[in-house]
């Protein structure tokens, strides 16, 4: 019964249509495409789809497709879905009286799209920006906008606002403002968001700095002058010039460098002074500033000529005139006079008057004295120019020159007659108003120069001395003159005012004689003595301003006496009442009493002066040096310097007391020529140095020994003497162990070339002598300072040392030097009383038991 019930039931739905759309229902963006599948449960003859406002679908439509796809299935397809497609679709089944249908909601909605959102988008600094982002959705989007990461909060920045149209709006817009920008769209219903990134570019109006607003050039000297401005901006700007409108460009008179901010003009002439205009442009604006050029012009004189003008004329005026820019002032000179405008001279003749370009040099009175050249200079700021007139003055002769001319019997004379004249004036010379010269003169000539004429006088007798005429005459005038030839004498005595002495020296002042005998004053004689000896003298040219004179050779405290007298060239004058006076003694190194109340009298030693004799070795000398003048101050110490002349290096400088009189310089090089200095010094510095050259002896093949002066047995025989006892020793030793104990040095000869055996049980070691010999390579020179007591005869039997009454000899082997100006400068001292240093050379072990280590 079940089965049957469950059948019947079968059996009806089969009978029956059932519909099912897939999906059941459908939501479509704008733009896009979707399809519905229909199912039929039964047997359906058709399947029709059904829009939304109830019109059946055919095949043919473009935007919405319908297709049978089998007996049982039907699709529908939405092609590029529009708003107007939304509704509900429905699927019809039918079969005879049988129908069935199934429905679907379809949905469209606008998914997020920015229809106008441009990037970049560029602004001008300052301006109220308004970016643009405009987007479509359904429903609509709600916009947030961001800036750096951040939200942008315009309740916190008042520049900040977003518009109505979701436009974001930004007051005043700064360069800092620029960068990217998010506009970000969202819908809640759907939890769509989308964004789009905008870059704001904020333009910058260009700004110009102008490196000098005004330039200045000067024309006419082919000088380029360079206009120049600096422009900023974003873009950066394009920089051009201009000049009254017209825009420059580079050519033969304008350059301009590769961004234009640089505008050389070349050859700046005046007609290029104004203004420029530099312009600077890019998206933001432009911009304009002016750089003025101002032009100036040397001066340039432009009228100055030659005038001629006779003495004592009412006035003559001379013109300058010049031209430039700014106006140039005009000034004048003569010799080392110089003239401005509105200036007078304190005798009211000279007067200078300008006005603008011209001005205007007036001599009320000329005189000869103003003839010459005359020079106009025109001066402004940026130069001068200077040009030359000559003003020439015609005046009768002037004669001028020494009226008193001093002469003596038989000594030409010339009397001189210089006349100023213009034009040149023709001389003649009267004697008691008889021309000169005569027939009656015979010891008169005449020499004439273009100034100057000349009448040379040789007096024979007294009658040849008295009055001269010199006559001038040229086209103005004539001028005479008359000249005395005075019979000349000799001069005074001087007067002797003080002496002061020193050791070997005495400084002598004097004053000239009150009467030169006319002629000057050739020569001064002094004279001195010791008491009771003959006069020594020497003469001294007698320069000007010459009132004191140093006289030399003297002797330690001795007294002498002095006289001078006066030459000319007449003769010898009187002598000086002689002056007594006393020679100071050799000062010693401690300060000296005797102070010179001339400072200048004081100076530095005389030179030393040095002999050398070589040593019995060979390679060593001797320097000994005389004391000389201490220049009134004493000796402080002497320093002392030598080198082979080959080598420019000097060896250490080596100082010795003051009262030292020689050196010894040992353990030089053999066969090699030396040059010494020796300088003294005093409180008052150095002298010149004392120098001597001397070679050194060759090397001998045996050194001699250096310190004995006997015939005995040198160091190199002993040496031989013990070398051979030495060698007889051994001898005799190894011959007694040889026959005692069967060993030793013969033994072993034995044994090895005679063939006999050796003892067995001695086993006695030969011990063989090694002797080390150690050689000091150095050449340098040991330096022996050794201090000794003084005696008269410090070398024994030698000779005397020199002092300063020893008289200069040159005995054998001595050798006597010259001074010389040149010393190199001393440095290391050694401070000890009279010493000896030898230099000994370190080139092998000394055995002398007598040589002197250092």
């Amino acid at each position: 019964m079940l089965s049957a019930h469950l059948l019947c039931l079968c059996f009806s739905l089969l009978a029956s249509l059932q519909v099912e759309i897939t999906p059941m229902q459908g939501e479509i963006s704008v733009g896009e495409s979707k399809f519905f599948l229909c199912e039929v449960v039964g047997d359906a003859k058709d399947i029709d789809w059904y829009a939304p406002n109830g019109e059946k679908l055919l095949p043919n439509r473009q935007d919405i497709i319908v297709n049978r796809n089998d007996e049982s299935s039907s699709t529908l397809t939405i092609y590029n879905a529009d708003v107007d497609n939304a509704g509900v679709y429905k699927c019809v089944a039918k079969n005879a009286d049988k129908e069935s249908q199934g429905t679907v909601n379809v949905k469209i909605f606008q998914k997020i799209t920015f229809k106008n959102a441009p990037s970049p988008q560029e602004f001008n600094e300052g301006d109220d920006a308004d970016i643009i982002c405009d987007v479509v959705s359904s429903p609509p989007a709600s916009i947030i906008w961001k800036h750096k990461g951040s939200k942008i909060q315009v309740t916190k920045d008042v520049r900040f606002k977003i518009m109505g149209n979701n436009h974001l709006q930004i007051r005043g817009i700064k360069k800092t403002d620029e960068g990217a920008y998010t506009c970000e769209a969202r819908v809640m219903a759907r939890g769509e968001i989308d964004l789009k990134i905008i870059k704001v570019i904020v333009n910058v109006l260009p700004s110009i700095r102008t490196r000098q607003s005004e330039v200045n050039a000067t024309a006419d000297i082919n000088q380029s002058v360079m206009l120049a401005c600096d422009a900023d901006g974003f873009p950066e700007p394009t920089v051009t010039w201009a000049r009254n409108i017209i825009v420059l460009e580079s050519d033969d008179k304008y350059s301009l460098n590769d961004d234009g901010s640089e505008l050389i003009i070349k050859d700046v002439k005046k007609v290029d002074e104004g203004d420029y205009t530099c312009i600077a442009r890019n998206k933001a604006g432009e911009k304009e500033e002016e750089v003025s050029l101002n032009v100036f012009v040397q001066p340039r004189i432009t009228y100055l000529d030659n005038q001629t003008a006779s003495e004592l004329e009412e006035q003559i005026t001379l013109t300058c005139e010049a031209s430039g820019d700014p106006t140039p002032t005009i000034t004048w000179s003569f010799g080392r006079r110089f003239f401005t405008d509105g200036e007078q001279s304190l005798d009211g003749n000279v007067m200078v008057r300008s006005h603008a370009r011209v001005s205007s040099l007036t001599l009320k009175y000329v005189q000869f004295t103003d003839a010459g050249q005359y020079l106009c200079t025109a001066r402004n700021s940026i130069g001068q120019d200077q040009q030359t007139m000559y003003l020439e003055v015609r005046y009768a002769p002037k004669i001028q020159g020494p009226v008193t001319v001093y002469t003596w019997e038989r000594n030409a004379a010339n009397i001189s007659c210089e006349v100023l004249a213009h034009p040149g004036a023709s001389v003649v010379w009267f004697r008691d108003g008889q021309q000169l010269p005569s027939a009656n003169t015979t010891n008169v000539k005449i020499y004439n120069t273009p100034a100057i004429s000349y009448l040379e006088v040789t007096p024979d007798s007294q009658n040849d001395f008295g009055s001269y005429n010199c006559t001038a005459t040229n086209l103005i005038g004539t001028e005479s003159k008359e000249f005395l030839l005075i019979q000349a004498d000799v001069p005074s005595a001087p007067a002797i005012e003080r002496v002061e002495p020193f050791s070997s020296t005495a400084v002598v002042e004097f004053e000239e004689p009150d009467a030169s005998g006319g002629v000057a004053i050739l020569k001064y004689r002094a004279e001195w003595r010791m008491k009771g000896q003959d006069w020594t003298s020497r003469e001294y040219d007698a320069e000007d301003g010459l009132s004191m004179i140093t006289i030399v050779g003297l002797k330690p405290e001795t007294f002498y006496e002095v006289k001078m007298s006066a030459i000319n060239g007449k003769g010898e004058g009187e002598s000086s009442t002689p002056l007594n006076f006393k020679t100071a003694p050799v000062l010693s190194s401690v300060t000296p009493t005797f102070i010179p109340s001339t400072s200048a009298a004081l100076r530095e030693p005389s030179p030393p002066k040095l002999e050398g004799k070589l040593q019995t070795m060979g390679n060593a000398l001797k320097v000994n040096w005389i004391k000389q003048d201490d220049g009134g101050s004493p000796i402080k110490h002497y320093l002392i310097r030598y080198r082979a002349k080959h080598v420019s290096d000097w060896k250490p400088e080596i100082r010795l007391p003051h009262g030292s009189e020689y050196v010894v310089l040992s353990s030089l090089d053999w066969n090699t020529e030396y040059e010494v200095y020796v300088v003294a010094e005093n409180q008052q510095g150095k002298s010149q140095p004392g120098t001597i050259s001397f070679r050194t002896a060759a090397e001998p093949t045996a050194i001699p020994d250096t310190m004995t002066s006997g015939s005995g047995l040198g160091t190199g025989a002993i040496v031989g003497i013990l070398i051979v006892v030495f060698v007889l020793l051994l001898v005799g030793v190894d011959v007694t162990c040889y026959f005692l104990n069967k060993c030793g040095f013969l033994m072993c000869i034995a044994v090895n070339f005679c063939g006999k055996s050796g003892p067995g049980a001695k086993n006695k070691d030969i011990e063989e002598g090694k002797a080390a010999f150690i050689k000091d390579e150095s050449k340098e020179p040991i330096v022996e300072v050794r201090t000794e007591d003084r005696t008269p005869n410090h070398e024994g039997g030698g000779p005397t040392e020199p002092n300063e009454t020893t008289p200069l000899t040159e005995p054998d082997g001595k050798i006597m030097t010259e001074d010389k100006s040149i010393a190199p400068e001393m440095e290391t001292e050694v401070k000890k009383a009279p010493t000896e240093v030898k230099t000994v050379p370190n080139e092998a072990a000394q055995t002398n038991g007598n040589e002197s280590k250092a």
